[in-house]
């Protein structure tokens, strides 16, 4: 069965296709209209499955950041944060699962914030100011559950905040950057009450977009989501349970139909699966159709939902897992594809699939953005296949 499996990845992906919402594959493309990205390899060994990027040496060009290394623009120059340790990518998985960047303590200098393994600790480690040195490491909380935790503006206040689990309580949470400059503690609100779904270390889905279209962003997961009360401060955010679908990576919320209601965007974390869920309701009584692009693609445990092409739609990232679940795992010995699906939009809503490399895939989170400043989007990966940044060229 895998076997044919990756026979189909290979014939279809490698022609290009485009899908319906029933997942149909509506006729093969003309790949003289992909977008081009050059592929570099920034390190070839296991050390992280997360990624960021940001200006590390202030010298105006955009770094990676990932795991124990930060990688210099534009030669991508090597440099420790900590002490490094390779992993077998068959056998284990590593510290550093989801990475972000921020300047933390607000000293002009970004920091690295690293989410350990799912049910442990998060931390960030302080930019040491131009010396090579190893980064000094920041406890920031005890445990963080879900897989998807997200690196989100909370509250408004124009900062990254951190939206998890608290595997201690059950609870969903939300963690609060510092806002002082100086300060390093960051404080805990509660959504949720304790013993909740969606909190615990392996939970899978979680999204912070506005589902009832009041200009709010609420917490989405897939047995519901908790409604935005207007102050983020204010615990028991009120619960509303639906059914969006499988266990799932990042969630995200747009009007696909143009039907005038928000509709929830999901993957599989490690079955096949890429779905919309229609949203067929209005205000806090929502029911969701869901609606499937495709299940060709294994194991997509992170996605990046952003315009790739310039055409201010929404289209999103994503790709194959390696080794999602060691061997074990749907799809564990298929190609690590990575991809971009172009948004079309309409009464029918279709995505063009993009292949943009089909030996890399996806960690836990990508980085969809700018990072050479040259107007086009690039995709920053880190996953048990290595570091690696595709850099968008123009046709």
């Amino acid at each position: 069965m895998k076997t044919s499996i990756s026979f189909l990845l290979i014939e279809i992906f490698g022609l290009g296709f485009s899908l319906s919402c029933e997942g149909q594959m509506m006729a093969n493309r003309d790949k003289s209209q992909d977008i081009p990205f050059q592929k570099t390899v920034l390190f070839s060994d296991f050390v992280s499955e997360g990624v960021a990027v940001g200006d590390v040496n202030n010298d105006g060009k955009i770094d990676v950041m990932a795991g124990p290394f930060w990688f210099e623009a534009p030669t991508w120059k090597r440099h420790e944060i900590y002490i490094p340790k390779l992993y077998v990518a068959e056998k284990e998985w590593s510290n550093s699962m989801l990475n972000f960047s921020l300047d933390v303590n607000q000293d002009g200098w970004v920091d690295f914030v690293r989410v350990d393994f799912p049910g442990k600790a998060v931390y960030w480690h302080e930019n040491p100011q131009g010396k090579d040195n190893h980064w000094k490491e920041h406890l920031i909380h005890e445990t963080v559950g879900n897989e998807s935790p997200n690196f989100v503006d909370v509250d408004g206040d124009g900062r990254k905040d951190i939206l998890c689990g608290d595997v201690a309580n059950k609870q969903m949470i939300w963690l609060k950057s510092p806002t002082v400059k100086g300060e390093v503690a960051w404080k805990k609100y509660t959504i949720s009450q304790p013993g909740t779904p969606g909190s615990e270390n392996f939970s899978h889905g979680l999204g912070y977009a506005d589902i009832n279209g009041d200009n709010r962003s609420d917490v989405i997961i897939r047995e519901g989501w908790w409604e935005n009360p207007g102050d983020p401060s204010q615990a028991n955010w009120t619960w509303h349970p639906a059914n969006l679908g499988e266990p799932s990576s990042h969630m995200y919320t747009f009007d696909f139909n143009q039907d005038g209601h928000l509709d929830v965007f999901t993957a599989s974390a490690h079955e096949r699966g890429i779905w919309w869920h229609e949203n067929e309701g209005d205000g806090s009584s929502q029911k969701f159709n869901r609606h499937t692009l495709t299940e060709e693609m294994s194991e997509t445990h992170a996605i990046a939902f952003t315009d790739i092409n310039g055409d201010e739609k929404k289209d999103f990232v994503t790709g194959k897992r390696y080794y999602a679940h060691m061997r074990q795992g749907t799809g564990a010995l298929e190609p690590a594809y990575l991809y971009w699906f172009e948004f079309v939009p309409g009464e029918e809503p279709q995505w063009l699939a993009h292949q943009i490399d089909d030996d890399s895939g996806v960690g836990l989170n990508v980085v969809a953005e700018d990072i050479n400043k040259d107007g086009l989007t690039d995709v920053v990966i880190a996953n048990k296949k290595g570091i690696f940044v595709f850099e968008q060229k123009k046709k």
